[in-house]
């Protein structure tokens, strides 16, 4: 006889009525760190292009505009007066949009960092997502209805208020750290940082043909679509890594307390004197990184280079294509070496790229340079882990938040002392920011390698201490 089902189970809804999500839940936050960081490559330089035009017509100089070079004939452009102020309104402005941001973001960055920790990542993933999309929209209005360019400043305090492009940095490096295991976090956060040369790569080399092609409002509706996409994935496809997470008060000083308490409180004193040296090292380290990046191109536009626009592009996808080598290389030298050798070869790798640098007179020097530098990005990556592993579970939001603050004041201080070093050291050296930079890496090269000395030491010592004696057996 057939089996007819009970009438409690006819009453009972459908499995398929259960709330569901739109999408299989996710472990991996690259796609949101990807899609930020194509947000904000293509965004920066195209915002500052597009104040050179707005100020330029608005002041009557119709000339060049900063990202056009005049090749090394045309002596006369760098001297017209007309030019000079407006290239001067164009830093103000940068400068002010910048500083407004960093600011901004110090403090909410800091806050919503300590407070992922309790409430989960998601949220501190999709506030500064929305965040750049606000800032995008605003963007966009100033290009439509002509408004004043003051307006750029209001999107990126917005921006700031929710955290930001860093907020988003700390809290997928945060995310790795909760779902990695020790062993395997170092190459975790390399791939999360060869997103970021990825990312970076298709912006440089894409968003300056698009404007050419189409101007620049098509080029801003990406970044829209791309900060919009990156909050959309946060929300509906990515797990939660925080394994339990509650409801914890944001407007709270304890936030900024977690923050300080690891630097000054944790458990051990060497734990909390080697968090202070490798902060110090990644300091060192970012800030040649981004000053030598900012010099890049202004370097090769000058005499005896006089690199036109291709090789220019080229010269850019082989400086971002160092994350990606660098990941290899990071995975290969992992099976024979310990994680702290392989930052030091990735140092090694950057001073001799960038001395290189600092001499070459031809081409061929300088893609030599470049080829020099292919293991440079294999520091970074270590030093995070190294950092991660220092402290708690329930600290890495803290800790990562911590670091995207050095890395935004990393970038304030490179720009101001490199770009301040280059006008000063032309009359003797051209390349000598490049020298200067190798040299400063010397100083996170001594400080990973006597963390490491001395950390065996110690182990050594300690072994030697407990290890019984024949005498006592």
């Amino acid at each position: 006889a057939a089996a007819f089902p009970s009438p409690a189970a006819m009453a009972a809804p459908p499995a398929a009525a259960a709330p569901r999500r739109r999408c299989l839940p996710l472990p991996a936050a690259e796609p949101i760190l990807f899609l930020a960081t194509l947000s904000i490559g293509l965004q920066g330089p195209l915002a500052t292009q597009y104040l050179w035009d707005r100020l330029g017509a608005e002041h009557g100089y119709i000339g060049p505009n900063a990202s056009s070079p005049a090749g090394c004939g045309n002596g006369s452009a760098g001297h017209d007066p007309l030019r000079q102020e407006v290239e001067a309104l164009v830093s103000h402005w940068n400068l002010y949009i910048n500083l407004g941001g960093f600011f901004v973001g110090l403090f909410s960055v800091t806050l919503f960092g300590p407070w992922s920790d309790s409430v989960g990542r998601r949220p501190t993933l999709i506030l500064p997502a929305v965040g750049m999309a606000l800032q995008t929209a605003i963007y966009l209005l100033v290009m439509y209805l002509q408004l004043h360019v003051a307006y750029f400043l209001l999107g990126r305090l917005l921006s700031g208020l929710l955290g930001d492009y860093n907020l988003i940095l700390a809290s997928c490096f945060a995310y790795v750290a909760d779902t990695s295991d020790k062993r395997g976090r170092t190459f975790r956060v390399a791939i999360l940082e060869a997103c970021l040369g990825v990312a970076g790569m298709l912006a440089s080399v894409g968003g300056g043909q698009w404007r050419k092609a189409q101007g620049y409002i098509n080029p801003f509706w990406l970044v829209l679509a791309a900060s919009l996409a990156a909050a959309l994935y946060a929300a509906f496809c990515l797990q939660e890594s925080v394994k339990q997470p509650k409801p914890t008060k944001l407007f709270t000083l304890n936030h900024y307390k977690a923050v300080y308490r690891l630097y000054t409180a944790p458990e051990h004193l060497s734990s909390r004197q080697q968090l202070a040296l490798y902060s110090l090292a990644f300091f060192l380290l970012v800030m040649v990184h981004f000053g030598a990046k900012d010099l890049f191109v202004l370097y090769e536009l000058g005499s005896p280079l006089c690199w036109t626009s291709d090789l220019i592009g080229y010269g850019s996808a082989a400086s971002y294509l160092t994350y990606l080598s660098s990941l290899g290389g990071l995975r290969l030298l992992q099976l024979c070496l310990e994680d702290t050798w392989v930052a030091e070869i990735g140092l090694l790798s950057n001073i001799s790229g960038l001395v290189v640098i600092s001499l070459a007179t031809t081409t061929p020097l300088m893609f030599t340079g470049y080829g020099l530098l292919f293991l440079s990005m294999a520091a970074t990556p270590v030093i995070r882990a190294k950092l991660s592993k220092l402290v708690s579970e329930t600290e890495q939001g803290a800790l990562f938040a911590s670091i995207a603050c050095v890395e935004g004041l990393c970038s304030l201080v490179a720009t101001g002392v490199f770009n301040s070093l280059y006008p000063a050291s032309l009359h003797f050296m051209r390349g000598f920011p490049f020298l200067f930079g190798a040299i400063i890496l010397l100083i996170p090269a001594a400080i990973i390698g006597w963390i490491e000395i001395w950390g065996s030491k110690d182990d050594y010592s300690h072994f030697s201490d407990t290890s019984p004696s024949p005498a006592d057996g």
